[in-house]
Formats: structure tokens, C-alpha cells, sequence
């Protein structure tokens, strides 16, 4: 009930201001003729004392006087159509103002929802978090920090969020306030470098450049700091440093890495095919090096065959293919080689892109194509 009586006395308020100036201005205002009427009756009087003081004839006086006579009537007759335009228009304005809290109320009456309880800020905060909408959540989270700026885990976990949700303003001040607070981490500054360089349109400025460095730093392998630093190698025209720089974290990344795809289009984009092939990760290779010469080829074997069988699934691989490619021409087993390249071609057809990029791969690696 208390809704309505706010919304009603809301709505009055904003319905006078809008009619009281109308109606006030009405009642002021003077017609358009009033000026008119005045002068023509000082003509008359002038007229008047023209003939008495013997400056004009009787009947030139009598012909003005019919002249201005017709002009009131006209003036007269001009006045009536104006004043009852004037009168609809005060109408219309009248019914305008009038109809839109009306169509309001109406229309919040079949769409919307009076009965429904408020939701105050403070008792949408105190739900329990796994019943909170991710903005309730950061409304939370922002609460907690403004009345404890120096939680150093707070901003830890706020940055990231701001980060998917393009606040990146905000994420590069969480970013900063994490690592003064709780020192550097790989994580932390390659999520200010890519903070910063989000808030500038995508290119990698001086500071998300010291900030990935720092990652790197910390951990050599970072892919995001990886691949925002190639990115910056190409904006500067460093192509084929980019390039280079990529190719490398292609071959180093794991399978199923996220980044696989990026580093991918980006060498698309470079004009350069993503060839890297990634062998044996380090714990396989340290592995190998314990094992007899017979073992390590026997595990080698292995593993190539196990990508055999996984193409043979999904034929639509195209680094896969490569990497099959090359592990048969490496393994010294040129048919199989050209075996898998033959049938890379049928898995993607003889005039495709991807057919052209095999055969050429495989070229210079010394393996052709059979009829």
C-alpha cells in the first residue's frame, strides 16, 4: 500500500509542475489583436481631433472612419478562429499531460509487479553466496574490501572477475592492490599485463609488457604471457619474431592447453602455418633416458601409434597429422610417412588448403606424395 501512496503523490507532483505553468501562462497572456484594437481607436480619436481643429474635410473624415471601421471588423474576425485554436490546443496539452500517468498506471498494472517484497542491498548480501547471483557476489565482495582495503585475498579474488566481466579498469587496480599486498605470482601479473592491455584496445604497451616479463620471470612456461608477448613482437613489426615466438609455445603447450587455439589463429593471421610439433612432454623424456635403447624405441613406437589410432577417430586434425608425419619420417619410416600423408589428403580432400599444407610439410621433411 505504501508503493501506491508514493507513486500517487509522485505522479501528482510531476502532473502540477507540468500544468501549473501551462495554466498560469494562459490566464497572463493578452490576446494577439489587444495591440491592434488600441491603435486603431487612437486613429479614431486622432481623427476626431483632426476634423475639430479644421485639418481635414468632413467627408475625407467620414471615408477614414469607414476604412478603419472595416479594419476592426477584419481584426474581429481574425480573433475568433485564433482564439479557438488557442482553446483546442489548451485542450489537447490539458488531455497529454493527463494520459501519460494514466497509461503509465495502466500499463505497470498489467506488466509489472506491485506485490512483489523489496530486496534491500544489505539483505541481498547477507543470502547465503551459493544462492547469490554473480553480481550480488561482487557487490559483496566490493562491500568487504571497502571496509578492509588491505585484504590482499579479497582483491586476489576480485581481480580475475573484473577481468570476465571487461571491467579492466577495475581489474588492473585489483591486480596492483593483489601484488602489493600479497607479493608477485605468475598468475597476478600476467593478469595485469592482459588487464592492461584489454584497457588499451588490445595492444601490449610498455606496462602489460613489464608485467608479462615478470610472469615470465616466475614461470618461464606461462602461455598468457607467452603468447601477449608475440603479440606485442607483431605490433612493433617483429613478425617473424613473433612467429618464431609462437611456433615455439606451440610445440611446448600441452593437447588440450586453451591457448592452442589462439597461438594457432594468431600464426594464421601471420600468414604462417602452425607446424610445431610437440613431442614427448619433460617427465616422458626424463623417463626415456633411463630406459635401454630397445625400450625407449619401443616407447616411442607407442606413442606414435596411439596418435595413428586417435586420427583414425577424428581424421580432422590437422597438427595431429603433422606430428604423424613427422614421427614416421623421424622413426626412419618413410612408407608409413607417406602412408599418413596420403591419407591426411583423403581426410580433407586433394584440393584443400589443409592438402597443401601436408604435402609441403611433408616435403621438407623428405617424404612426396604417391599417386
Amino acid at each position: 500500500m505504501l508503493f501506491w501512496v508514493i507513486a500517487a503523490i509522485l505522479t501528482l507532483g510531476a502532473s502540477l509542475a507540468v500544468l501549473l505553468p501551462l495554466t498560469g501562462g494562459m490566464k497572463g497572456a493578452s490576446a494577439p489583436g489587444d495591440h491592434d484594437l488600441e491603435v486603431y481607436r487612437d486613429q479614431l480619436s486622432e481623427l476626431d481631433r483632426d476634423v475639430a481643429r479644421g485639418l481635414i474635410q468632413p467627408g475625407e473624415a467620414e471615408e477614414a472612419r469607414a476604412e478603419i471601421g472595416r479594419r476592426i471588423l477584419r481584426l474581429g474576425a481574425v480573433e475568433r478562429p485564433a482564439s479557438a485554436s488557442a482553446s483546442s490546443s489548451r485542450g489537447i496539452r490539458f488531455v497529454a499531460v493527463l494520459a501519460v500517468p494514466l497509461l503509465s498506471w495502466g500499463l505497470y498494472g498489467v506488466l509489472g509487479s506491485p506485490d512483489l517484497p523489496s530486496q534491500p542491498l544489505a539483505e541481498r548480501l547477507a543470502k547465503n553466496p551459493a544462492d547469490s547471483s554473480v553480481d550480488e557476489l561482487v557487490a559483496r565482495a566490493e562491500a568487504h574490501l571497502a571496509a578492509n582495503p588491505s585484504d590482499g585475498k579479497g582483491w586476489d579474488v576480485l581481480a580475475p572477475i573484473y577481468l570476465r566481466q571487461q571491467r579492466f579498469p577495475d581489474a588492473i587496480t585489483a591486480y596492483r592492490n593483489a601484488i602489493r599486498l600479497d607479493g608477485d605470482s605468475t598468475v597476478r601479473q600476467a593478469g595485469l599485463g592482459e588487464a592492461i592491455a584489454s584497457a588499451a584496445g588490445g595492444i601490449v604497451s610498455a606496462d602489460a609488457q613489464n608485467a608479462f616479463e615478470a610472469a615470465l620471470k616466475l614461470d618461464p612456461a606461462n602461455a598468457k604471457a607467452n603468447f601477449y608477448l608475440g603479440v606485442g613482437l607483431a605490433q612493433e613489426g617483429r613478425k617473424d619474431e613473433a612467429v618464431a615466438a609462437w611456433q615455439k609455445m606451440l610445440g611446448q603447450l600441452p593437447p588440450d592447453s586453451p591457448w592452442r587455439s589462439a597461438v594457432q589463429q594468431a600464426l594464421a593471421e601471420a600468414g604462417q602455418p602452425a607446424v610445431a610439433a610437440s613431442g614427448p612432454d619433460a617427465q616422458q623424456m626424463e623417463a626415456a633416458q633411463q630406459m635401454s635403447p630397445q625400450d625407449r624405441q619401443a616407447m616411442i613406437e607407442t606413442m606414435v601409434a596411439g596418435l595413428d589410432d586417435k586420427l583414425k577417430q577424428n581424421p580432422r586434425d590437422e597438427e595431429g597429422w603433422m606430428r604423424l608425419i613427422r614421427s614416421y619420417a623421424v622413426l626412419g619410416k618413410p612408407d608409413q610417412a607417406r602412408e599418413a600423408l596420403g591419407r591426411a589428403v583423403a581426410a580433407f580432400g586433394a584440393d584443400s588448403e589443409q592438402a597443401k599444407k601436408f604435402t609441403a610439410f611433408a616435403a621438407s621433411l623428405g617424404v612426396t606424395a604417391t599417386e
